[in-house]
């Protein structure tokens, strides 16, 4: 893939949580991100559930027709951590699991608005792009300034650390 140009982006791997946010515009966004990727027949891979952010976009993309696979952990099918699964599961054991297989399965990634859980599945994935590893596509969707707070608010402490 180094080098080429059209890359064409069968799978995405949207990183979100179960929580819809404070503000309805992030709800709304997901929502519409998924409509945007059935449109154009991309098929979903995520962290599972249909509660929140995550859920917003797994269900807007399955109504669309488009597949969508969750990768979910083993501890999180216990309970109602993450809601009813949407599409095809797969069970991984770990955390780290999640994130390779969810990796391995995407040709692009996006990261909707949320909390340490986003952060560190972007910076991970953002990562192994700074060191070669991958090629893929990354993205954040910007809703209301909310990414754009949180970088600058990480880039803060590290400047304070560093």
């Amino acid at each position: 893939m180094a080098g080429s140009s059209s890359h064409h982006i069968r799978n995405i791997c949207v990183f979100g949580g179960s929580s819809s946010g404070k503000e309805k515009e992030f709800l709304e966004s997901a929502n519409h991100l998924g409509q945007v990727l059935a449109e154009r027949k991309i098929h979903l891979v995520y962290g599972g559930g249909n509660l929140g952010l995550m859920g917003g976009v797994a269900i807007a993309v399955f109504l669309g027709g488009s597949q969508v696979l969750e990768v979910v952990p083993e501890a999180l099918t216990k309970g109602d951590i993450i809601g009813k699964t949407i599409g095809e599961e797969l069970q991984v054991s770990t955390m780290y699991d999640r994130l390779n297989a969810m990796f391995n399965y995407a040709d692009a990634f996006i990261a909707l608005p949320g909390g340490l859980g986003r952060l560190e599945e972007i910076f991970h994935i953002s990562s192994w792009a700074q060191l070669h590893i991958h090629h893929k596509p990354i993205g954040l969707l910007n809703v209301n300034g909310f990414i754009i707070i949180c970088c600058l608010f990480l880039i803060k402490l590290w400047n304070r650390n560093f």
